[in-house]
């Protein structure tokens, strides 16, 4: 499967380059794309809303 890339709209703005791929398993630096953090898709979510929430 190719992943595509989605950069987060905050991070466009920042500079801070955060992308998560498609199936939302993964998430990388595009500074540095050859790291790529696998995490499951319910974590990913329940680290986004504790972001969310602060």
């Amino acid at each position: 499967m190719t992943l595509r890339w989605k950069k987060a709209s905050k991070s466009v703005e920042s500079g801070s380059c955060v992308e998560v791929a498609n199936h939302l398993g993964a998430v990388r630096d595009s500074k540095n794309p050859e790291v790529v953090l696998g995490i499951s898709p319910g974590r990913l979510k329940a680290f986004v809303e504790a972001l969310k929430s602060r």
